[in-house]
């Protein structure tokens, strides 16, 4: 055993797993008093929140109302979401638009110098608040900045967690289950450190680089999702996931989002011969919520045999079009596309894991001591399908609640045996690393051609058959070599795209974002599909539709 792992070990109170906007509002909500540790996979701006165009949900006009959210949040999750979780994170609106204005955040106002609202697809009033069409950019940056400012805070920067630490699996058979930690691989000195707590959250982010096409960042591969699952936790929904209708189509331009907010405002989506193809598949017609747009342009493309779809916002005048969407303008005309006189090539991209970890309202996972946040958890607010600018919402509500949470079960006097140190005196170093890269193409392949947006039960099969040889690879190359962030990844990214498979497998309807050809009716009864590390199928079990 390699002794001078155990001078990498680090004793926290609370460590946080990600630096997105679910983390960021755990550590911001905690006592100063707490040693808190973040650890981040890059920078800590690199992140699905810094990302984000829309903005945030939340009911704030005198004519909108909590009942009219909650309704068209279960309209847009096709009767699938949660009434618990719907509640919760709608009435927690205005506590989460409080903290962020605390914490500094600067939102576009109105003419009244009220707080700006704008409307997206699935949305029957404005209730976005927004920072123009950078809000995640805007809401990042801020609370990385007080981050930074908090000295009982200390950020760990190109760390990847590799494994959670159960303090059950190391010490005697009375000790109960309960995460004590977790073991993560520093890139830079390319050595492994062990970070104890009480208490670990996981708000890594989704899984959408399981696919070819998406418009997430690098860090979104399930690492949260699968080190739950590992650890022993149950996951839930993962077939559900969301493809964002109008990502940018253009060779210079990865994984670029064209804002929901910019059909909120009026812009059309148009085929090559300028028709509004919209309107003949939902009355909603471009404010139709994303499953049903999604899946418009992709039968558009394969009927058509085209490359993309038109959105078109040139009819709107062009200082509207400037001043409602700074960003957006001045990126696309340095890409030689100017959207006050031409219209934007789009096509569907992977977008947000609706599926994941199964918490409870206080963000509590199976296991004691681990909190899961954001779209790392399934807390049963997103059902079927996720409502534009809902997630930034659940991120900082059940961010709040897990910090809440803590401080109530937090106990001074905590103890839990030494883990050992990480052991790598079995393994060597990789002699061909393009292995690594081989199955991570040929995995992202296989979901985008067999698990995407329209799927069907041979092609499922198909995948996961696939899926389960790619798996066997990969789990033999992590036993025989030294650890590295994309053999991490590529472990975690496999894990979940089995999982995301099992779960449609397991769903006979076509519902939201799961369309199938095999069964495109929805089925009478409404159950979640879950997965529990104990079990080998897939269990379904009632939504709950009680408050």
């Amino acid at each position: 055993m390699d002794m001078s792992n155990f001078h990498n070990t680090h004793h926290f109170d609370v460590i946080i797993v990600g630096s997105g906007g679910a983390g960021l509002s755990v550590a911001l909500s905690l006592p100063e008093h707490y040693k808190i540790a973040i650890l981040a996979k890059s920078h800590l701006t690199d992140a699905s929140t810094y990302f984000a165009q829309g903005g945030v949900a939340a009911v704030l006009d005198a004519q909108d109302s909590l009942q009219q959210h909650i309704d068209d949040t279960h309209i847009a999750g096709v009767n699938l979401c949660e009434q618990q979780a719907v509640q919760q994170t709608v009435q927690g609106g205005q506590t989460a638009v409080d903290f962020l204005l605390q914490q500094g955040v600067q939102f576009t106002l109105d003419q009244d110098q009220q707080l700006h609202l704008t409307r997206e697809g699935g949305h029957s009033q404005r209730r976005i608040i927004h920072a123009a069409d950078a809000t995640g950019k805007a809401i990042s940056t801020t609370l990385v900045q007080r981050a930074r400012e908090k000295s009982n805070i200390q950020i760990f920067e190109n760390y990847i967690a590799i494994d959670l630490i159960d303090a059950a699996k190391f010490s005697d058979q009375s000790t109960a289950h309960r995460i004590v930690g977790l073991y993560a691989l520093d890139e830079k000195s390319d050595q492994v450190h062990t970070f104890l707590a009480p208490f670990t959250t996981l708000a890594c982010g989704g899984a959408m680089k399981a696919y070819l096409y998406t418009s997430n960042p690098d860090i979104a591969t399930g690492d949260g999702i699968a080190m739950a699952y590992r650890a022993g936790c149950r996951v839930a929904n993962m077939e559900f996931n969301q493809f964002h209708p109008t990502c940018l189509y253009h060779p210079q331009a990865r994984a670029f989002l064209i804002t929901e907010a910019m059909r909120g405002e009026g812009a059309y989506l148009r085929l090559p011969d300028g028709e509004r193809f919209m309107l003949r598949f939902d009355e909603r017609a471009e404010l139709a919520p994303r499953d049903v747009v999604a899946r418009a342009i992709d039968y558009e493309i394969k009927r058509l045999g085209i490359r993309h779809v038109w959105l078109d916002i040139r009819h709107k005048p062009a200082d509207f079009i400037r001043s409602h969407f700074p960003t957006l303008y001045a990126r696309l005309l340095e890409l030689g596309i100017d959207i006050t006189q031409e219209m934007i090539p789009v096509v569907p991209a992977a977008h947000y894991t609706c599926g994941g970890v199964v918490v409870d309202e206080n963000s509590q996972t199976d296991l004691a001591g681990l909190y899961a946040v954001g779209e790392t958890s399934y807390t049963g607010l997103h059902g079927a399908n996720r409502m534009a600018s809902n997630s930034l919402l659940e991120c900082f509500v059940y961010g709040i609640r897990a910090a809440e949470h803590i401080q109530q079960h937090f106990d001074q006097r905590f103890d839990y045996p030494q883990p050992p140190a990480w052991d790598n005196s079995q393994v060597c170093d990789a002699d061909e690393e393009v292995v690594i890269l081989q199955n991570w193409d040929e995995l992202r392949a296989t979901m985008w051609n067999y698990v995407g947006i329209v799927r069907s039960t041979k092609r499922l099969q198909r995948a996961l058959h696939r899926i389960e040889m790619l798996k066997t690879e990969i789990t033999e190359y992590y036993q025989d070599y030294h650890v590295s962030k994309n053999l991490i990844e590529l472990r975690n990214l496999v894990l979940v795209a089995e999982m995301i498979v099992r779960c449609a497998l397991s769903r006979k309807e076509s519902r939201g974002l799961h369309y199938t050809l095999d069964y495109p009716e929805l089925a009478t009864e409404r159950y979640k599909t879950v997965l529990s590390p104990q079990n080998t199928s897939v269990q379904l079990i009632a939504v709950d539709l009680s408050a």
